[in-house]
């Protein structure tokens, strides 16, 4: 390796240690934070993104990084470390730091007013703050550079190499397929209701069971942990500590273990990455479409399965004493239950991506200026009542619902559902090594995280999301594994 690539390596590692200390204060921010102090952390968040943007940018990194350019790099990895560099450079440069900041801080202001709102149901004290976070996310796109539309530019900050057209491709054969098999599975259960999960469990129960399933999958808990915010999220603060939150319900335990899980999923993706790597692009995740694809699988493929609970029900019905006259027929079948709702993070797995649809229809539209801010909740309500024959009750339970505008994460949602394809996807090439699926059935997940380990964790971000999932499952992201998945899961019931 020559000086001018350890040079560079030495200066993205100084920027992820920045980035890193940030993200430690918006964690804090997100948990333990007074809430007094949101000025001052947005101040120091704003300085620190500055910091980085600033290093990021600098003429020592653009002659470092044209210096290894130069070079004839045998080394894939080496090879694939440049190119990452190079795109992320050529996007920091376009945008001056006085907008990096500006973003930082309006973000950070924004996540409050956001929670109030949403508490309060009143769209229009959040509406000022996505005023500006629109007119950011378009000067944004305008500097980055698009080829067909603004939305572009966003999104390729989210799923590498992906255009707007290529989502939506994808999602255009996906949606016929998705509405007619959720319709299906919702009529099929409603003409068969199940027992409803609605009791006494504990807070402190729920803890213990969330801790035991998360480390029973591979979590480790000497290099991260988990604690309690509005909205449950995962994040890296460093190559040995990685964080996951969530939030309890007294009266169902379940929705709380299945966010731990599915935050597990990206924790064990973080904790997956190589170490030695961090702070560059080959010991970093590739895209929110892979990283979603981890954690639906653990949360839905594992944590939904009949084998799982096989090995967890009894002692669920160990720590809770309302789940003890239940069969674990009744159990499985309650957990899989189809039903329209109106929030996103209860959805189930047969209607959830119809929430992901809506989004990008909406995002696309008011990023284009087809509507207003101030149209959102009507627009929102129109296009649920299209899609799922309801109209929510409130903004709360409707447009409020989600965390990702106030966080300026316009361009994020399609991943969701692109998780969720590849976590089909991933799995049904997982599972076609015989001795991967007979551990499986006998609730043995280690061979499973073993293959994601080796197919995706290791990668980094030296494949691209599409390049990966090829080399992972033989083809590029393909909705029939997700509609193959669903049909089983609720339709066939098997």
């Amino acid at each position: 390796m020559s000086d001018a690539y350890n040079s560079l390596v030495a200066l993205n590692q100084e920027i992820t240690l920045i980035g890193t200390t940030a993200s430690t204060l918006g964690w804090d921010q997100e948990t333990y934070m007074p809430d007094g102090a949101i000025a001052h952390r947005s101040k120091q968040l704003a300085y620190l993104s500055g910091k980085a943007h600033e290093l990021r940018t600098s003429d020592q990194y653009r002659s470092l990084l044209e210096s290894c350019e130069d070079e004839t790099h045998l080394n894939p990895t080496i090879a694939a470390n440049i190119r990452e560099w190079r795109h992320h450079f050529d996007r920091a440069t376009k945008l001056p730091k006085e907008l990096v900041e500006r973003n930082s801080e309006t973000t950070s202001l924004a996540k409050p007013a956001w929670a109030k709102a949403r508490k309060d149901n009143n769209f229009a004290e959040f509406a000022p703050h996505l005023h500006k976070l629109l007119d950011l996310a378009r000067e944004k796109a305008e500097l980055w550079g698009y080829e067909d539309e603004k939305y572009d530019a966003l999104l390729s900050g989210y799923e590498r190499g992906a255009k707007t057209s290529d989502i939506a491709a994808i999602f255009d054969q996906f949606q016929p397929g998705i509405t007619q098999l959720a319709k299906e599975a919702v009529e099929k259960c409603q003409a068969n209701p199940a027992r409803t999960i609605d009791g006494n469990f504990p807070v402190e129960q729920q803890q213990i069971l969330n801790r035991e399933v998360a480390e029973s999958i591979g979590f480790d808990f000497n290099n991260g942990r988990i604690d309690t915010t509005t909205h449950p999220f995962c994040t890296t603060l460093g190559p040995q500590d990685v964080r996951l939150t969530t939030r309890y319900y007294p009266n169902d335990f379940t929705a709380s273990l299945f966010g731990v899980m599915h935050e597990t999923g990206h924790g064990l993706y973080e904790q997956g990455l190589p170490a030695s790597e961090f702070g560059l692009p080959s010991g970093n995740s590739v895209s929110l479409g892979i990283h979603e694809s981890q954690s639906l699988l653990w949360e839905a493929h594992v944590g939904r399965s009949r084998s799982f609970w096989n090995r967890w029900f009894p002692r669920a019905q160990e720590l809770f004493d309302d789940l003890k006259d239940w069969s674990l027929e009744e159990f499985l079948y309650s957990i899989n239950q189809a039903k329209y709702s109106f929030i996103r993070v209860d959805a189930d797995e047969a209607t959830y991506d119809l929430h992901i649809l809506l989004r990008f229809n909406l995002e696309r539209r008011l990023l284009n200026g087809d509507i207003t801010v101030e149209e959102v909740p009507d627009a929102w309500n129109a296009l649920f009542q299209e899609m799922f024959g309801l109209t929510p009750p409130s903004d709360t339970k409707g447009c409020l619902q989600d965390i990702h505008w106030s966080m300026g994460g316009l361009g994020y949602f399609p991943t969701y559902t692109m998780g969720n394809l590849n976590a089909s996807q991933l799995f049904n090439a997982a599972i076609k090594d015989s001795s991967i699926k007979t551990a499986y059935e006998a609730a043995d997940f280690k061979p499973l995280l073993d293959w994601m380990r080796r197919e995706i964790h290791s990668k980094g971000s030296t494949l691209l999301p599409q390049d990966l999932m090829k080399a992972a499952s033989g083809e590029h992201t393909n909705p029939e594994y997700h509609l193959a998945h669903l049909k089983k899961r609720f339709i066939d019931r098997a």
